[in-house]
């Protein structure tokens, strides 16, 4: 299908909230199947591949930040945030508050969803106008190369955004988690969103409030063990097109890798705590001050791995643009046009992950 021939679909399509993404064969059974063979659609191309010698060892310098020292007021602590936000666009949130209780339950939902037989699975499948689902995300060709994962997207909140045809109702217990985990991560996202204002030149609430009403997704991502890792990503090289990323990782497996100084940083995880990461919005809205970085994750050969992403996203309304404390005129000039927000996620919804290309439409020519 063409770039022209599916923007037309994104706008036409009757109750369509963001895009859609193509149907493709489920990497899970695939790899069930035939656990030997790797398809020619999977393999990427040799420039794409994770090759081993890329990938640095300095995944214990990405910054730590303790969200309790946050909430409490810790100047150092904020000051660790904001270079953390410039420098690395990339954090792990110990001390957050979310009991290891409801952590756990939201892994052991997800297992259980992706532990269905594929028959069931396909009940909860995307539709053709939607984004929500199970299925794979940002396939937009039949050509292109695919990543080695499955993958189940959800809005969480607000209640209106919900397609409750899309949540499993014969996993005991899957919404309850699923509800308790989220309204825990908006207690999460509230306070370092208050902080990011107040480094802005912002009052506590004033960046939360631009946002309108912000919308929660999670995307739970499984990552079939596979033959031929070094050939295939679990997801390729992207940077969100929300305002901040909310990751819990599996405690024993790394998987993700960022871009930190142009080479791939494991970020090896810490147990029980949150992985968080800028979005597109955000850098935009700080003036290119805040940083959304490239990220991929890769697979292995022994052990099937799982993640789930939640993704603060703004209103669809909202215009996103630099914000005034983040101009000056002399030193820090205007960097990015102002867009409606939803142009911008139908934009990059509609083409397949390609790094950071995608926010370089907002740019201003003399960016």
């Amino acid at each position: 299908m063409s770039s022209e021939a599916r923007s037309n679909m994104v706008e036409n399509s009757e109750g369509l909230g963001w895009g859609s993404s193509l149907a493709v064969p489920s990497v899970q059974e695939l790899a069930r199947n035939d656990s030997q063979c790797v398809p020619e659609r999977y393999i990427q191309k040799l420039e794409d591949r994770p090759l081993h010698f890329e990938t640095s060892q300095v995944s214990s310098e990405i910054p730590v930040i303790n969200l309790t020292k946050l909430a409490n007021g810790d100047e150092d602590e904020r000051r660790n945030l904001d270079l953390a936000c410039k420098e690395w666009g990339f954090f792990q949130v110990i001390d957050h508050g979310v009991p290891d209780k409801v952590l756990q339950s939201m892994k052991a939902v997800v297992a259980a969803f992706f532990e269905l037989p594929l028959v069931e699975k396909k009940v909860y499948a995307m539709a053709s106008n939607d984004f929500q689902g199970y299925g794979q995300g940002y396939v937009v060709s039949d050509e292109q190369k695919l990543d080695w994962n499955d993958l189940m997207f959800l809005i969480t909140s607000p209640p209106k955004y919900k397609n409750m045809k899309q949540w499993p109702t014969t996993l005991t217990g899957f919404r309850e988690a699923v509800e308790l985990y989220s309204t825990e991560l908006q207690k999460v996202g509230d306070e370092i969103f208050a902080n990011m204002s107040v480094l802005m030149g912002m009052g506590r609430e004033s960046l939360k409030d631009i946002h309108g009403v912000m919308k929660l997704g999670i995307r739970m991502n499984y990552y079939p063990s596979c033959a031929k890792p070094d050939l295939v990503l679990g997801v390729s090289p992207h940077s969100d097109a929300s305002s901040l990323t909310l990751l819990l990782q599996d405690d024993e497996i790394t998987g993700l890798q960022i871009k930190h100084k142009g080479i791939w940083v494991p970020v090896k995880p810490i147990p029980n705590a949150l992985v968080v990461n800028i979005g597109d919005a955000v850098e935009v809205l700080s003036n290119g001050v805040y940083k959304s970085i490239e990220h991929r994750a890769v697979t292995n050969q022994k052990n099937p791995r799982m993640s789930i992403a939640a993704f603060f996203i703004p209103e669809d309304e909202m215009e996103i643009g630099p914000l005034d404390s983040m101009v000056d005129e002399n030193h820090l000039p205007r960097m990015f046009k102002n867009v409606k927000y939803l142009d911008y996620l139908r934009y990059t919804l509609g083409r397949k992950m390609e790094g950071k290309s995608h926010i370089d439409i907002l740019k201003l020519d003399n960016a």
